[in-house]
């Protein structure tokens, strides 16, 4: 296989990879908007914004994303209610994230398998601690893309 077949695999993969960050994070985006607007936090639209942008941080972006509808909060509501409701949408989100929707959008988008997606993070956090769990989608977007290249050569 040539030098440019290589580049030309691995930067579709990456595309493939990069949609669906993309995608992924106007789902969030999308849930943090629905729910502080439930919840009645002032600023809920900027609060969306800020969460989608920051949910292509891994780990830390969507703890960061936190921080202001937790503080709007407590400042508006003075009580423990509000704040406590804001966590709450913070661990349902997280949740519906990380095991419906990441996996989903990567199988569609870049023909990664949902159990690789769940599974893949978890190893490579384990095996190479932070930087593991950043690399661990590109990597897999790259794999599945050279599997599918492999298998559709040998046909």
């Amino acid at each position: 296989m040539a030098f440019d077949d290589h580049l030309r695999i691995t930067g579709s993969a990456l595309k493939s990879w990069a949609i669906a960050q993309i995608q992924d994070s106007l789902a969030v985006g999308a849930l943090w908007l629905a729910g502080l607007y439930f919840l009645h936090i002032p600023f809920y639209p900027l609060w969306a914004v800020l969460a989608a942008l920051l949910q292509i941080v891994p780990h830390l972006g969507p703890v960061l994303s936190l921080l202001g509808p937790v503080f709007t909060a407590v400042v508006t509501f003075r009580d423990w209610r509000h704040p406590a409701s804001v966590l709450a949408l913070y661990a349902i989100i997280v949740v519906v994230d990380g095991f419906l929707l990441q996996p989903y959008i990567m199988r569609r988008t870049a023909k990664v398998p949902v159990w690789a997606s769940i599974l893949a993070p978890i190893v490579l956090g384990i095996v190479w601690p932070f930087w593991g769990v950043l690399a661990a989608a590109p990597l897999l977007a790259v794999l599945y893309a050279y599997k599918a290249h492999l298998l559709k050569s040998h046909e």
